[in-house]
């Protein structure tokens, strides 16, 4: 009888063996060229028809020659659907093919990692758009982040994509930073919670989440993009690196990106105290490190500590970056010859490539039976390109409510005179630069605010109902006057005067101002689109100004990418509602909160600035960031972090301590009671701060150490416990080591930062005691019925 013998496959290709060792096989049998092609990606655009990607031309590069290239093999794609706009469906095909042409070009047939945006959703044309990071933030829940990254995980990879360059863990230091729409807020423990709970979520779809940027962006000098980063290095350890830290060893994220900026005249991409010292030997960071893009080439071009290309590749390889994105640059031609030179050794591109291709080995690139046809795909007649136009949904209604969840979560309800909610008004004037502006609800990485503003030709690919859409469903019976007023930013005051009749003629005025997301001074908030100051933009407070003076209660409602000061109005409107570009179902939110069909429950993860000129300052600010006698400043915000108002009332209560002297290596237990008082549901946020008033080193007045969301019907109360590990009161020492050391501490149980409602003074005693970042990172909630309930 004869036996059936299978075909030997190559180690680097056998899943029966250690990815360790098909990795070094793999390594063994390549030539150096083969080596480098695997470090460097390739900007490419999906075909519109399903056929093979074309290289993306960008004005910062030269353009790529793929049939020279694809031979040698291919460490990336990217953006493939991400650079145009294309049909979903076909996309998925163009990509398939390209993988089918990458993996026959080389003699070890190895597909690319096809990476993608996911900042606010899958950014591909067709996609849903989720509420910005800022929003995220905003909601204090990290499980519905969680799932919501699940839902752009599960889309991204059904088609072929398998890394995201998403979260963005940058604390916001200065809210003239464009880019703070990309951030989750001003807190290191708000943004490694609702950071971490991204990465869990993304990781858990099978997609690489990518950390970033690696550190001190947010950082920079006057907020202004890509400018130095002044912090020291106790700023850098205990603000910026805690919520990466976390979500390396509680997300399990498999990328970090590398900032663009400059530390103490270091940039990021060649800091290998930080990319390899503290990331990898420190932390244990396995994964890859992946350049932001043309980082590489900035330390050449804005940077100034490289000669050349080569030099560039070769500082970046030494600090511990193992892939040139978007396109290649330095890793290629300039880094063969440096090696050839001897100027580079090839242990660094060794070293590099085990971790990408031990990546590949784990996404099962180097498996015998993987195929390039994505799940989306399976079964399909691939044939036929025209036939799978529309076939795949990207905005399904599961996705849309998972983003109508996050985006009624994150409304922040500032002020309200009981104004709100609306009681059924017979006549709204609708006013505002955003009040009929569909996109005024999206980020600047959301496929038409970042991809579709380049061609105005293809339809938007989504539904977005404009704010008038939402209120006229919202209050069939009213008469709703609009009027625009102004532009966002165009400074135009000849509709004012038209704004102001229709808010004489009106019941109540709702007043939509706030952002417009664009790159690059395309817009007023988003990458490159700084502010000089915290004023709203253009004309927009001389408007709310003069509404407010024509006597009919104003609403001022906010869809803006950071928190803007707003004179008069926060003690003259009726109510301020902020939303931070809430994404699909946005205006949904937002005319459930106004109507009260909703309660709102977000609270501000950035401080809401009372003049607009106070900058940079934080609610993290020690004594000296203070107001006092000395300074005609008054950096005092006008609703600080953790803020937030709701349509009932809670009552805190009965504060109980268990001990309050424990060791420094030990825990305090706490509970207190939080009873909704009012006569409709509410969720109350009970935040947790710790304030520090004696210490080695200067502190902040107090940081946010834990939190927990409390749902309550009316009349419901529950009991409340939180253990607190004395880990949580560790910062840097004066010789760079985290401590933790006895003395007094008060725990402040608050509904915002400024807003404590219970305090708990204890103490830490015995020894000063040394922690690293295995210390607990996290203070425990419990929720209970109340005994008395």
């Amino acid at each position: 009888m004869a036996v059936e013998t299978t075909p030997e496959i190559p180690l680097w290709n056998d899943p029966a063996h250690p990815v360790a060792a098909r990795v070094d096989a793999l390594i063994g049998a390549m030539t150096l060229q083969e080596k480098i092609a695997q470090l460097y990606g390739v900007w490419v655009g999906a075909s519109a028809n399903g056929g093979e990607v074309a290289p993306h031309q960008h004005d910062m590069e030269e353009a790529v020659d793929l049939d020279a290239l694809l031979p040698s093999g291919l460490g990336q794609l990217t953006r493939p659907f991400g650079t145009a706009p294309v049909d979903p469906a076909l996309g998925a095909l163009s990509l398939l093919r390209t993988q089918s042409r990458i993996t026959s070009a080389n003699r070890f047939g190895i597909p690319a990692v096809a990476h993608e945006e996911c900042l606010a959703g899958f950014a591909a044309w067709g996609a849903t758009a989720y509420p910005v990071p800022l929003s995220w933030g905003a909601t204090f829940d990290p499980d519905v982040v969680r799932r919501m990254a699940a839902a752009i995980g599960r889309d991204m990879r059904s088609v072929g994509v398998h890394q995201g360059l998403a979260p963005v863990l940058d604390v916001v230091r200065d809210a003239r930073w464009g880019r703070v729409e990309e951030t989750i807020g001003e807190d290191p423990y708000l943004v490694g919670t609702i950071g971490t709970a991204y990465v869990q979520g993304l990781e858990s779809a099978g997609i690489v989440a990518t950390l970033k940027h690696f550190v001190g962006y947010s950082a920079s000098r006057a907020g202004r993009n890509l400018a130095p980063s002044p912090m020291g290095a106790r700023e850098r350890a205990d603000v910026l690196l805690p919520p990466f830290e976390m979500a390396i060893r509680e997300g399990g994220a498999r990328s970090v990106m590398h900032s663009y900026t400059d530390t103490d005249g270091v940039p990021a991409a060649a800091d290998e105290s930080l990319l390899t010292g503290l990331l990898r030997d420190t932390w244990g960071f396995d994964g890859t490190v992946v350049a932001d893009y043309f980082g590489i080439a900035f330390l050449k071009t804005l940077h100034g500590v490289a000669g050349d290309w080569a030099d560039a590749a070769g500082a970046a390889l030494t600090a511990g970056v193992d892939v040139e994105l978007p396109t290649v640059k330095t890793f290629g031609a300039p880094l063969a010859e440096a090696v050839a030179e001897g100027r580079v050794p090839e242990s660094v591109i060794d070293r590099a490539l085990r971790r990408v291709l031990g990546q590949k080995a784990m996404l099962g690139l180097l498996d015998p039976d993987w195929s390039p046809v994505p799940p989306a795909l399976d079964g399909a007649d691939l044939d036929d390109p025209e036939a799978l136009r529309g076939k795949i949904d990207l905005d399904r209604p599961e996705n849309r409510e998972l983003a109508r969840e996050v985006a009624e979560k994150a409304v922040v309800l500032l002020t309200n005179d009981g104004t709100l909610p609306l009681a059924r008004p017979r006549r709204i004037a609708l006013v505002g630069p955003n009040a009929t502006e569909a996109t005024a609800v999206l980020g600047c990485y959301s496929f038409p605010q970042h991809v579709g503003v380049q061609h105005p030709d293809v339809p938007v690919g989504i539904d977005l109902p404009t704010l008038r859409d939402t209120l006229t469903a919202e209050f069939p019976d009213a008469d709703i006057t609009v009027a625009r007023g102004t532009g966002v930013d165009d400074g135009d005051l000849s509709g004012v005067a038209e704004a102001v009749d229709a808010a004489r003629g009106a019941d109540v005025v709702i007043a939509v101002l706030g952002d417009r997301a664009g790159l690059f001074g395309r817009g007023t908030s988003g990458e490159g689109c700084d502010a000089e100051s915290l004023a709203l933009p253009g004309a927009q407070q001389q408007l709310l100004d003069a509404l407010l003076d024509a006597g009919t209660p104003v609403v001022t409602v906010l869809l803006a990418g950071r928190p803007y000061a707003l004179g008069r109005a926060v003690a003259e409107s009726a109510a301020i509602v902020q939303s931070f570009f809430p994404g699909v179902k946005g205006t949904a939110a937002l005319a459930g909160v106004l109507s009260g069909r909703t309660a709102p429950s977000g609270r501000l993860p950035v401080s809401v600035p009372r003049g607009p000129g106070a900058q940079p300052t934080t609610y993290l600010g020690a004594r000296l960031a203070h107001a006092s006698e000395v300074s005609n400043i008054d950096p005092t915000p006008a609703f600080g972090f953790g803020h937030g108002l709701t349509y009932t009332t809670f009552a805190w209560s009965d504060l109980v301590v268990d001990a309050r002297e424990a060791s420094t290596d030990g825990e305090f237990s706490l509970a207190l009671t939080v009873r909704n008082t009012g006569e409709r549901h509410g969720t109350e946020v009970v935040q947790l701060y710790l304030h520090d008033p004696v210490a080695s080193v200067v502190q902040p007045v107090q940081r946010l150490v834990g939190y927990t969301r409390v749902p309550l019907a009316p009349g419901e109360a529950r009991r409340v416990r939180v253990t607190v590990p004395a880990d949580l009161a560790s910062f840097t020492g004066r010789d760079g080591r985290r401590v933790v050391e006895p003395g007094e501490l008060e725990l402040r149980l608050a509904a915002s930062s400024t807003d404590p409602r219970l305090t708990a003074t204890v103490t830490l005693t015995g020894p000063q005691r040394h922690v690293d970042h295995t210390r607990r990172l996290h203070a425990g909630f419990v929720q209970e019925p109340a005994a008395d309930a």
